[in-house]
Order: structure tokens, then C-alpha cells, then sequence
């Protein structure tokens, strides 16, 4: 008892165990070292130092200016003020989540998967992936970028002079980018951790170079910039000016001036430049990625990220004023490198741009190895990750790293920064809009668990965030954010059909059950009307390997409805430890599942069947979903056979049927419930106004032969909606006669079931106008829109036999007594059952058995039960002489209108 009551908590992580059980021996193993580590980072190294690396980088040195040059201070400003709006209300919904209990690493993929489900985390997990990938290669292109605007050979020149050594070319520039991400790769490869204490180094360098930058354009004296440029197989120089802080300057630069890109030789436009733009605010996960070692996430996250994104905002803002002021539009545009030019001490710019850049590199690259080596271990793509599950002694998942660096290896073949910075952009983008869609859906879910200690946001915020990550998608590059969207859903695709289940649990599992419960309190069972009644069905199962075809017939006749399993434990709880019905449920739940019904089900505890029937006759469903139909199998001699065995839900799987429902009973072993018993049940659903189907012989169904063999008559569905039991009351219109109509009709509109033909009998005798009768009957169908096929049958040696048996001529006057006075409804039954002979039940049976074809199924009509119990049994004993032989049958009675002729 007490294990059980310390689970849930083991599974929310918030007791001292490490709750990693259930995810398996593969999974666990890979933590251990990470679990025996101490969390020992604050919050400032732990997460304002790799939020600011990540954020800074190439775009703070190297394309600042490029943004400014081409948008202009106004456009520059909006710019950035679009892009800190989206990030900003995505930095609130990480921080929402990431303060909802323990995080573990992955980032953004750990967030997501664990609040969406295995689905949207596998695919933006992948997505995430490819983003950190593409993001690595930029920062690898911009340092090769760099290095060969600092030691490269110019344009139009053979041979170098001084520092200016290296050649350019396409190939050349690849094998610099291969060589720096080599260096990276061996990084990665000897462990993170040296990474992790160069950390604060770096950003030293970088504030350092910060400073100089923005002391550099108060102290550098106007000066005059020479810039070459590559012009067909030759160069050509213009003259950029640092013209110091200049009212023109500032105005000349205020409105945007979009031009060639030279390096990519490519019209620019908003949208290109805010693509560009967008990759100096993409480093926002950094420091939840670092959760794992920080020593208080929940504190930290929020407001280490926070910090961060507040201060690159201001920094890029105050950058781009004081460029515009001195800078003219030419060298902005034609020298990305310029910070070196106007800077005071321009060795320092490039330590700080080869130090930012080489970090970022890297740090995208551990990112994108941890996210698949995360996702590897959580199993979700099967063999096609496990090469990337392989750790070494310490831990460090050197296959997952090797597999990333060759990823990246193969974007590196882009050749140059901007052609991929859209495609970065769209990437990040949609992580971030899944993310503020995680936040909204538990937001939305209400679910009393979602506590996050960080509350400054609402759904507001996350629709916001998520509308303005898409819209940004698509002004930056229709063709990438609609194949990043159609590759995401094929994802989605695979991992809701291949992917294995989890015990993350599942957000719309939350979701449904918040919509459901507001539609259900919305259904009024006030406002029902027979125009839109639909069956709802409580369907008693003693053991479903006697059932199968019997589950699978009714979820034909259900029409949409409400379908329940019923299920009757003969036990007393006051004598058990523990409920036994729960490690039933799961049975009967993947029984579902495997019959691919859909039913729920209900089990519950009884002293007796009937006693069990009445509680689930009161107690199933909710609000205005509750049964109105109760189906029981016939109470007759015939010994159970397994048919679940041979279901073909079964028979086509490896294993044999894995659910642990019991043997059947023996043919000589007692039955649980008696006769007597078996009619109280049908006499109570009546009682409370329940109409009852009891179904016969319906295992012997071969509902795929019958329906598809291929004979030339079609197959048929018998109906016969007079109370053979009763001729002399026989009655065509009456409810329970409309009610049988009403599920032949039912049954005959499932899709399985449309090719066969309905077929009504008209019992018929002599003088009394065969022809008029059925017309009739005809224009009732006609008004009730059911397409069958009238059939008069002559019965007049059968009722023969029932007016002897009562003595009494044909036609003549009945012997009458108290019970004939009754009406349908009430509560006395008319005592009838002891007037019809045997030899008159056997006739009926007769009767039904000569007319052919032989049907599929036939429906009869249900006799009330006697209000004598003493005659139960032979009203039962008359039932079984009735449908005798007769293959699947079904006894109808119903009790409510459910047919209507109005529009």
C-alpha cells in the first residue's frame, strides 16, 4: 500500500528517488554519472554567461552592421523590437514550464515531449536538432568569414603579401570551415566540461571587446575605410567613412537603403535581413539546456534568462544608434568586418569575434549531440538512433557528438552564412512556437498539477508568441517555413503510428478531457427530442472469449451512440484487501483496443449478476450519456466457445491473446446467475424504463463471409415486428414494434452492413385485407424513410393453434380477465405466457425458418416478462422454443419513441 501511494511522487520526481525506473535498464544507464554529479552553477555562470554567448556571437561583430547598412535605424529598431517581442513571450513560457517541477537536459526537446507527448517532441525534437546543426555551420561559415577577411589573399591578387596568406575560393573556404569544425568536433569529443570552464574566459573576451567597441566610437577620429571588393575576376575599392557622431550621418541612415549583398550577390529585403537579424536571438535555451547543473533551475532559469535577453536588447539597440550617427551606408554594407577598422585596438575585435563565434560553434554543436543523444535514449525512432546511444566511460555521448559533426559537415557544403541564416531562422522559429504551444496547452488543460512558481504569463502571451513565430516563418521564407511545417507533420505521422508508448503522459488526454467535460455539462437531457435519438448502448459480457462477435455486432447497432462494456465481479469487497477490478482494467481497455470498438467500459462488484446489472444500469455514463439500451446474451444450455482466440484481431499477431481473462466455464459447470434471475434482470431494465435487446447464437456470426461473399442475391435482414407470442394483440405500430424497425434500420445503415436488405414480415390471415394491411404498413415505412421489402406471410394454421390451446373459435371473443386491461406501460404484465401452448411456439419457429433465403441476422420481437416471477422460467422456456435454430437473432423490446416523421 504504501509503495503505491509513493509512486506518483517517484514519477513527479519530488521524493529523493531518482523516478528514472520506468523509462528502462537502457535509458537509466547513461544518467547515472549526471545523476551522481552535484548541481553546483549559479545562476549567473549557469545562465546568463552561455545565453549572452549565444545570443551575441557573429551577429553582434560581424552583421550588426550588415542589418543596420541595409534596413536603416527605423527598420532596425523594428526589427529588433518584432524579434525581443517574439522571444520575449517565448523566454515567459520557458520559464513557466521550466519552473513546473524537475527539468532534465534536452532543452527545449525535454519540455516539449514531456508536456505534449512522445509525437511533438520526437519531431521538434528532430526539428530542434537540425536547428542547433544549421546554427553551428553559420557560426562556423562567420569565423571562416572572419579569418579570411583578416588573412585572406584580396581579390584580384595571385599571390599574398604580410598576413594576407590564405586563398580564397569556394573549396578553400570549405576546408577552413572543415578544419575549424574539426578543432570543435575535438572538443566536443574530449568532453564538455573543458568547454564549460573556458565558458567564462569567453565571455570576459567578449565583454572586453564590447567595451573597446563602444569606447572606440567616442574616441576614434573620423577616418576613411577602403574596402575591396570582388568584382567578376578582378577587384574594385570604394571608400566607406567613419565619420564620427554627424546629425547627416544620422539622417542619411534613418530610412532603409536595401541593396546587393556582396557576398551572396542577392537582392536584400526586410525579410533577408531580418533572417540574419533573427540568428543573434536565437541563444534564449542555452540556459535551460544547462538545468541539469544548475544548483537552483527553478530560480535561475527564469531570471538568469530574463537578464540576459534585457541586456542584449539594449546592447544591439544602443550599437545600431551609435553606428547609424557614425557610420555612412557604404561601409555598413560593403565591409562586415568594419568594427576592426574604427576600433582602437582592432587585434582585440578579432579575438573577440574568433572567441564568440568558435563558442557559439561549439555550443551548438554539444546542443545538437545532447538533443539526439536524448532523443535516442528516450527510444522514440527505434534502430535508426540507437548507434547514438553509445556513451563513453565518463558518459559523454561521443557517438551522438561524431553524428552531429558530420551533420553539420554536410550544411557546411551551403558555402555562406546568409544562405543559411533563413533557414536557421525558420527552424528556431517553429521550436519556439511548439514551445509557447506546450506552455498555451497546459495552460489550457487546467490541470491541477501545472503549478509553475514563475506566473507572469497568461495564453495570451503563449498565442501571441506562437502568431508571431508564424507569421515570421513565412515573411522570412514561405518555401522554408511550409517545408519545415510539411516535415514536421510527416514526423508527427511516423511517431503517432511507429513510435512505442510512454509514461510522460499525453497533453490531449488533458485537453479532451477539459473539452469533454464542458460539452458534457453543456448536454441538457431536458432538451432530448426523438428527432435526434441514437442508441446507447450497456452491453454484459460474463467473459469476452465468449463474446467477441457479440462486442463487435453491437458496435454495428450503437449508430455513434454511447457503447459500454459491463462487467460483474461476484465478490464482496468488505472480504478483499483491494479492489480486484483494477488490474482487470487494462484487460479489458486493450480488448477495446484490439476489437477496435469503441466502447467504454464499466466493472464493477456484485453479491449478484443482477444486483451488479442494476448498479451499472444506474451508475454508467454521465450527464446526458447514459445507456438506454441494455443487451444481454440468451440464457440457454449452449456451452461458451473461445472465439477470441480465433478473432482475427488475435490470430494475426506473434503472440497468442496476452489478456488475462479467465478460461471459459466448463459445459457441466454451474452457471453463475439462474433463469429466474436471468428474466429479473430484463424485468428491472424495463422497470427503469431501459428498452433490451437479447442476442442468440450471434458467436456463430461470420459477419466478413456473410456480408462479402459473393452471391447473387444480396444478403438480407430479417424483421419480424409483431409479438409472436401474443397474436392476439399482434400489433404493428405500436413502440416496441417502431423501436425493432428503428435498430433493423440502424444496423442496415453501418457501413458494414449496407449492402445487406432489409426485409419486413407481415403476418397475414384470411378475410382480414392482406392488401390494405400492407399498404399500410408501406406508407409507415415510407414516413419513417426505411427502405425494406413487405413480405406477407399467411399464418393461419399457427394462430389456429393458439385459439385452440385458449378454446376459443378464430375471431371470435377472447376470455378476458383483469391483466388484457393493462396498458403497455404499466407495471402489472399481462399474464399471457400461460396461454400459448408449445406446440404454437413451435409452429412460430417454424414459421420464421421456412421463409428464405436464410438471413444474416433476424430481429423478433420481445415479449414483456411476466408480472408473476413463478413464470419466469417458462417464459424464458417459451423464448428459447421461439428462436430455436434460427442462427444469430436478435429479441428486441423497446420501451421509448424513437422514430419521427417531422423535418
Amino acid at each position: 500500500m504504501a509503495s503505491s501511494e509513493r509512486s506518483a511522487l517517484l514519477t513527479y520526481r519530488l521524493c529523493g528517488g531518482s523516478g528514472e525506473e520506468e523509462r528502462g535498464r537502457e535509458r537509466a544507464r547513461g544518467r547515472a554519472a549526471a545523476a551522481a554529479a552535484p548541481r553546483k552553477l549559479p545562476t549567473f555562470l549557469g545562465v546568463v554567461v552561455p545565453t549572452l554567448l549565444s545570443m551575441f556571437s557573429v551577429v553582434l561583430f560581424l552583421r550588426l552592421g550588415f542589418v543596420v547598412g541595409h534596413a536603416g535605424l527605423y527598420q532596425a529598431l523594428a526589427m529588433f523590437a518584432v524579434a525581443y517581442f517574439i522571444i520575449g513571450m517565448t523566454v515567459l513560457s520557458v520559464c513557466a514550464i521550466a519552473t513546473n517541477g524537475a527539468l532534465d537536459a534536452g532543452g527545449a526537446y525535454y519540455m516539449i515531449s514531456r508536456a505534449l507527448g512522445p509525437e511533438f517532441g520526437g519531431s521538434i525534437g528532430i526539428m530542434f536538432f537540425l536547428a542547433n546543426v544549421c546554427g553551428s555551420a553559420l557560426y562556423v561559415l562567420g569565423l571562416v568569414e572572419a579569418v579570411v577577411d583578416s588573412f585572406g589573399i584580396p581579390p584580384g591578387q595571385k599571390a599574398g603579401t604580410g598576413v594576407h596568406v590564405l586563398p580564397q575560393s569556394y573549396w578553400y573556404e570549405l576546408l577552413y570551415g572543415t578544419v575549424l569544425l574539426a578543432l570543435c568536433l575535438l572538443v566536443c569529443l574530449v568532453g564538455a566540461s573543458i568547454y564549460a570552464k573556458a565558458t567564462f574566459l569567453i565571455f570576459l573576451i567578449v565583454a572586453g571587446v564590447l567595451g573597446t567597441i563602444l569606447v572606440s566610437f567616442f574616441a576614434t577620429r573620423p577616418i576613411g575605410v577602403p574596402i575591396r571588393l570582388p568584382y567578376f575576376n578582378g577587384s574594385e575599392t570604394e571608400n566607406g567613412s567613419f565619420t564620427g557622431f554627424s546629425l547627416a550621418t544620422l539622417r542619411d541612415n534613418l530610412g532603409g537603403g536595401y541593396a546587393v549583398d556582396y557576398t551572396t550577390g542577392q537582392m536584400m529585403s526586410f525579410s533577408s535581413v531580418f533572417a540574419v537579424m533573427f540568428n543573434g536571438c536565437t541563444g534564449i535555451m542555452a540556459g535551460s539546456n544547462m538545468s541539469g547543473d544548475l544548483k537552483r533551475p527553478s530560480y535561475s532559469i527564469p531570471r538568469g534568462t530574463i537578464s540576459a535577453v534585457l541586456f542584449t536588447y539594449l546592447v544591439y539597440n544602443l550599437l545600431a544608434f551609435l553606428m547609424c550617427a557614425t557610420c555612412n551606408r557604404t561601409l555598413l554594407q560593403k565591409d562586415y568586418g568594419f568594427l576592426r577598422d574604427i576600433s582602437i585596438f582592432p587585434p582585440l575585435v578579432t579575438v573577440g569575434i574568433y572567441a564568440a563565434t568558435l563558442s557559439a560553434a561549439m555550443s551548438n554543436l554539444i546542443g545538437a549531440s545532447r538533443i539526439l543523444y536524448a532523443l535516442a535514449r528516450d527510444d522514440l525512432f527505434g534502430r535508426a538512433l540507437a548507434l547514438a546511444k553509445k556513451t563513453s566511460a565518463s558518459g559523454n555521448p561521443v557517438m551522438a557528438v561524431i553524428l552531429s559533426w558530420l551533420v553539420v559537415q554536410l550544411v557546411l557544403f551551403s558555402g555562406k552564412l546568409n544562405t543559411i541564416a533563413g533557414v536557421v531562422t525558420t527552424f528556431f522559429l517553429l521550436v519556439y512556437a511548439t514551445v509557447n504551444l506546450a506552455c498555451l496547452a497546459l495552460e489550457w488543460a487546467s490541470a491541477p498539477n501545472f503549478r509553475p512558481t514563475f506566473r507572469y504569463f497568461t495564453w495570451h502571451t503563449c498565442l501571441l508568441g506562437i502568431a508571431g513565430c508564424c507569421v515570421m516563418m513565412f515573411l522570412i521564407s514561405p518555401v522554408s517555413a511550409s517545408a519545415s511545417l510539411g516535415f514536421l507533420l510527416l514526423l508527427l505521422l511516423a511517431l503517432h503510428y511507429l513510435s512505442p508508448s510512454s509514461t510522460w503522459g499525453y497533453i490531449s488526454q488533458a485537453l479532451i478531457f477539459h473539452q469533454v467535460r464542458k460539452y458534457l455539462l453543456m448536454l441538457d437531457v431536458r432538451k432530448d427530442h426523438v428527432k435526434f435519438w441514437r442508441p446507447q448502448m450497456l452491453l454484459m459480457v460474463q467473459n469476452p472469449r465468449g463474446s467477441a462477435r457479440l462486442i463487435d455486432f453491437v458496435n454495428d447497432l450503437k449508430k455513434s451512440g454511447l457503447y459500454v462494456l459491463g462487467h460483474v465481479e461476484l465478490q464482496d469487497l468488505d472480504m478483499l484487501p483491494s479492489d480486484p477490478l483494477q488490474p482487470q482494467q487494462d484487460s479489458w481497455l486493450s480488448l477495446v483496443d484490439k476489437l477496435n470498438v469503441k466502447a467504454f467500459v464499466s466493472l464493477t462488484l456484485a453479491p449478484s449478476v443482477r444486483h451488479g446489472v442494476r448498479q451499472l444500469l444506474f451508475t454508467s455514463g454521465l450527464g446526458g450519456m447514459r445507456p438506454n439500451t441494455l443487451v444481454l446474451g440468451f440464457y440457454d444450455d449452449t456451452a461458451p466457445q473461445d472465439g477470441l482466440a480465433q478473432h482475427p484481431a488475435f490470430t494475426s499477431a506473434r503472440e497468442e491473446v496476452p489478456l488475462s481473462f479467465p478460461p471459459l466455464r466448463a459445459p457441466a459447470a454451474p452457471k453463475l446467475l439462474s433463469a429466474r434471475e436471468y428474466v429479473g434482470i430484463l424485468a428491472d431494465a424495463l422497470k427503469m424504463l431501459r428498452n433490451v435487446l437479447l442476442a442468440r447464437q450471434l458467436e456463430s456470426l461470420d459477419k466478413a463471409w456473410e456480408l462479402r461473399r459473393a452471391a447473387s442475391p444480396p444478403p438480407t435482414i430479417h424483421v419480424w415486428p409483431v409479438n409472436l407470442l401474443r397474436p392476439d394483440s399482434a400489433r404493428y405500430a405500436d413502440t416496441c414494434s417502431l423501436f425493432l424497425l428503428q435498430m433493423a434500420c440502424v444496423l442496415n445503415m453501418a457501413r458494414a452492413w449496407r449492402r445487406a436488405r432489409l426485409r419486413l414480415f407481415l403476418c397475414v390471415e384470411a378475410g382480414a385485407m392482406p392488401h390494405a394491411q400492407e399498404e399500410k404498413l408501406r406508407q409507415l415505412l415510407k414516413d419513417l424513410r426505411i427502405q425494406a421489402q413487405i413480405q406477407l406471410v399467411p399464418w393461419d394454421a399457427v394462430t389456429r393453434l393458439h385459439w385452440q390451446t385458449r378454446r376459443g373459435p378464430p375471431g371470435g371473443p377472447a376470455p378476458t380477465g383483469p391483466e388484457d386491461d393493462e396498458e403497455e406501460g404499466a407495471v402489472n404484465f399481462p399474464a399471457n405466457t400461460t396461454q400459448v401452448s408449445d406446440e404454437y411456439v413451435c409452429a412460430a419457429n417454424k414459421l420464421i425458418l421456412e421463409q428464405s433465403p436464410a438471413p444474416v441476422v433476424r430481429f423478433l420481437y420481445l415479449p414483456r416478462p411476466p408480472a408473476d416471477t413463478s413464470l419466469y422460467p417458462l417464459y424464458l422456456h417459451q423464448l428459447e422454443l421461439l428462436t430455436r435454430g434460427l442462427g444469430p437473432t436478435v429479441l428486441v423490446h423497446g420501451v421509448s419513441a424513437v422514430t419521427s416523421t417531422q423535418l
